[in-house]
This record gives C-alpha cells, sequence and structure tokens, in this order.
C-alpha cells in the first residue's frame, strides 16, 4: 500500500511538474489598424522547438475555435494546442479580425481575402527569427487552409497542413453544393457567380442567395474566388499534410483528395468519424453532427492528433 501512495504522489507530482513547464504568453500583432490578438504556448524546459502557427477557418473564430454570435463552442484550437504542446512543440493561435469588436470599424469599409493571408504573413514575421524555434509549420483550417497555403508560398516557413481545406475555388464549392440541394438554385448560383466574374457586380441577387452574396461582401467574393487551391498548392515545394474526415458536412474528402492529386508528394490522411471540428462523430447526420460544435469537453480525435504529431516532428 505504501508503494502505491508513493507511486501515486510521484505521479501526481509529474502532472504538476509537466504543466508547470508550459509557458503561455499573450502577444498582440497588428496589421495597420487591425489588432489580432494571440497566445503562444510553449515548453519551458525545452531550449528548442518546433512552432505550430493555426490559421482559422471562416467566421468570427476567435484562438480557442470558438465564435461569439454563431452558438459555436467547440474550443477545437484550444485543444489542438493543448495535446500538440505536450509533446514540447509551441502553438501560436490568434483571434481572426472579424473576432475581435474593435476592428469591425475597419473591415465594414471593405475587405478582401489577401486582407487574411496578410494576417498570417504578419504572425509568421514575428516569429521565423525566433531563436526558441527550429521550424514553423502552418495549419489552416477550412477557409484557413487556403489562406495558409497562400501565406506558405510567400513567407519562410517548413510545412505546411491542410485541415478540411477546400481542392476547388469557392465558388465551384458553393454551386455544388446547391445543386444538391436544388439544381435551380445551383443554376442560379452559378450566373451569380458568372455575373460577378465578368461584371464585377451582381445586378439582382436572388432573395434565397442573399445570404452569399450581400452587397457588402462582393469585393470580398471577388478577390477570395481567384484562387484556386489546386493549382495554389503545386507552387509548394515543402513537405505537406492534408487531412480530412469522413463525417465532415461541411467540406468533402473529395477536396482533399483533389488537392493531393494536384501534389502527389503530399500526404494524404482521411480519419474514420473525425467531422469539421476535428472530434469523433459516427454520424453524417448534419443536425446531429452539428451538435458536437457546441461541445467544448468532446475531445478531438486521437488518430487526427498522432498524425500531426508525426508530421511535425518528422525529420
Amino acid at each position: 500500500m505504501k508503494v502505491l501512495v508513493q507511486f501515486l504522489i510521484l505521479a501526481f507530482v509529474s502532472v504538476i511538474i509537466g504543466q508547470s513547464d508550459l509557458i503561455s504568453e499573450d502577444i498582440m500583432l497588428k496589421n495597420d489598424s487591425i489588432i489580432l490578438p494571440g497566445t503562444l504556448t510553449y515548453t519551458k524546459s525545452t531550449e528548442k522547438q518546433p512552432l505550430v502557427i493555426f490559421i482559422h477557418g471562416s467566421g468570427n473564430v476567435d484562438r480557442n475555435g470558438n465564435q461569439a454570435g454563431a452558438n459555436i463552442r467547440a474550443n477545437y484550437i484550444k485543444q489542438l494546442c493543448d495535446s500538440i504542446t505536450k509533446n514540447a512543440i509551441a502553438f501560436y493561435r490568434y483571434d481572426k479580425r472579424t473576432a475581435t469588436i474593435a476592428n469591425m470599424k475597419y473591415i465594414y469599409k471593405g475587405m478582401s481575402f489577401d486582407a487574411f493571408i496578410e494576417d498570417a504573413l504578419i504572425a509568421i514575421n514575428n516569429f521565423k527569427n525566433d531563436k526558441r524555434f527550429t521550424s514553423i509549420t502552418l495549419i489552416g483550417h477550412s477557409q484557413g487552409s487556403t489562406v495558409a497555403l497562400l501565406a506558405a508560398q510567400k513567407g519562410d516557413v517548413d510545412r505546411y497542413v491542410s485541415l478540411a481545406g477546400l481542392g476547388r475555388k469557392f465558388e465551384d464549392f458553393v454551386v455544388d453544393e446547391y445543386r444538391k440541394v436544388s439544381p435551380e438554385f445551383g443554376e442560379i448560383a452559378a450566373k451569380h457567380f458568372k455575373e460577378l466574374n465578368t461584371t464585377g457586380e451582381i445586378r439582382s441577387v436572388h432573395p434565397q442567395l442573399a445570404h452569399i452574396f450581400p452587397k457588402q461582401n462582393i469585393s470580398f467574393l471577388q478577390s477570395w474566388m481567384q484562387y484556386n487551391p489546386s493549382i495554389e498548392i503545386q507552387k509548394l515545394e515543402i513537405p505537406i499534410l492534408i487531412v480530412n474526415g469522413t463525417k465532415d458536412v461541411q467540406v468533402s474528402t473529395l477536396d482533399a483528395e483533389k488537392l493531393h492529386e494536384a501534389n502527389p508528394s503530399s500526404k494524404l490522411v482521411i480519419i474514420e468519424n473525425m467531422n469539421h471540428v476535428l472530434k469523433d462523430c459516427d454520424t453524417a447526420e448534419k443536425l446531429v453532427n452539428i451538435e458536437t460544435y457546441n461541445n467544448p469537453a468532446l475531445p478531438l480525435n486521437k488518430e487526427f492528433i498522432k498524425e500531426i504529431i508525426e508530421f511535425i516532428l518528422k525529420i
């Protein structure tokens, strides 16, 4: 019994030491008037370690993976940070510019997709000469997959990870999704995109598609539409990991396969029963699947974490 108690005490102490060895620093980066609050977490006792910079998906996503107003509290970015930093891998995550109320007065004046790329480059440039870190891995999730892909072309990074990223142009993705529900609306969406591409505007938006084509988003859509991820990924000459889950109801595994086909030197990993917020879900039934988006206690898929860590640490 005494031996058992001593073992439990030692185990408890080792956990405390492990936790206290992690340092978290709040860092405020800026892109002109836009503020980008973030958190860097790293292992104090490890002199040099690889660094992950995480680029978020669409919406007003904060550094934890939650969205105020959208009723999304999955906490998946914070969970990924916690899982990775246990392995002496540093992790930087920041609030997307659209998640910070103080930025809204500038965003309302207009914004392009390239602004997200600029924000990512500011994060990369902040750490690229930091002697604490041996490498930089850029992880982009959903919309952030394309953002990170384009930032990786311009910034000094060593590895790139696409999580649930599109392999098609955004306009093709939207049209395909509408066609699944209604061929009629799919064709209307296609005509709207064609008009936008040709004239730079959409004179009369169908009421059912107004949420995709609001007037204030037109310039943003134009800037996003110029990029085809399957073409852009061909320009990367660094190690690439492409991950998608079979229960992702937002981005199909077909997109991951398109990216891999475009750059066959990449590693493609399809995770069984993982959904869009990187958690286990045994159904693709949308309403049930999306319930996991509001469950911060639900852990991330273990196979996914293993693949990410192995890729970052691979020599």
